[in-house]
């Protein structure tokens, strides 16, 4: 049994991966401020003995023993990390600083969470990691995509200075159940614009594709990720590297829904790339075969009947 810490363990993809470590027979404790976790993502797990909930924001240094940690601390989604840039830039970069001693003081391995968002607005498709990124630096979604460039960068010089053993993984577009209805994510928007009847918002003409990965595989890659030897640390892409455009996904969750939804065109955000698609050559061969098994309508469909139980308990 391993002792591992996961900071952002009750949002969307933490309080899977708390759910998984556990049910694979380690000791969880699960580090969230609550900024956009919530309690309720992992409060079926209060009852496993192997389970701790710590409320803390790692901008504050945390002391803990433990074996590994994975560090998911950071709003994720557009409306989130927007909402306060400063909060979400401290959160990559001093969460990093400090999650980072912890593990040089306790020898702990610990795995980073990084994007897609560190590619910015790509001039290479599909991205693989040899490439450096095309960002801008002062645009309204550089507190997140700079933020988590410069993780990356603090990462690497821990490991090379005070030899930290770290992991490095570049998380692409992930939906599934535990998303938030309002988190501004394009799968959950349009699954709720779907449900309740509204037009579906396209921005740009639709032609935009970007590559949706089930959270369940993305869980599978982060552990097999953390179990590769010392000497391999990335960064690697995780994601789905099926392409869809804003359009078929649109269409898919009508059909799916049964929706009488019309669809509509608003203009692109600034800053919003038109293509998004994961090399995954590295991580097939560095992760023991890892790639994506579940198909996007499967996906769709449970991530569909996990929204439609919210409606109905709001409705009670």
């Amino acid at each position: 049994m391993k002792r591992i810490l996961v900071t952002g363990g009750a949002g969307f993809v933490g309080s899977h991966l708390c759910e998984r470590l556990l049910n694979d027979g380690n000791e969880v404790i699960c580090l969230d401020n609550y900024f956009t976790g919530k309690k309720q993502k992992i409060i079926h797990l209060l009852d496993n003995p192997y389970f701790e909930l710590v409320r803390h924001d790692i901008t504050q240094p945390f002391y803990i023993e433990v074996d590994e940690i994975y560090n998911l601390a950071c709003p994720a989604s557009p409306v989130q990390y927007q909402y306060n840039p400063i909060k979400t830039i401290k959160t990559s970069v001093m969460g990093a600083v400090n999650m980072l001693g912890l593990a040089k003081r306790i020898k702990a391995k610990i795995l980073q969470a990084s994007t897609s968002e560190v590619y910015g607005v790509p001039d290479i498709h599909p991205q693989n990691e040899e490439y450096w990124g095309h960002v801008n630096p002062i645009g309204v979604r550089s507190c997140y995509d700079e933020g988590k460039r410069c993780a990356e960068s603090l990462f690497v010089n821990y490991h090379v200075q005070n030899d930290v053993l770290i992991k490095i993984i570049r998380i692409f577009n992930t939906y599934g159940p535990k998303m938030e209805p309002d988190d501004g994510r394009v799968v959950s928007n349009f699954i709720m614009q779907a449900l309740q009847g509204k037009d579906i918002t396209i921005f740009g003409d639709g032609q935009q594709t970007r590559s949706f990965q089930y959270v369940s595989d993305l869980i599978e890659g982060m552990i097999r990720m953390m179990k590769t030897d010392d000497d391999f640390i990335g960064p690697v892409n995780i994601g789905n590297p099926g392409e869809f455009t804003m359009l078929e996904l649109a269409s898919e969750i009508i059909d799916i829904t049964g929706s009488k939804s019309k669809i509509v065109y608003l203009p692109l955000p600034q800053d919003d790339p038109t293509q998004r698609q994961p090399d995954i050559t590295l991580a097939k061969e560095k992760l023991d075969g890892w790639e994506p098994t579940i198909p996007l309508r499967e996906g769709l469909t449970k991530t569909i009947a996990y929204f439609e139980r919210l409606q109905k308990e709001d409705e009670l």
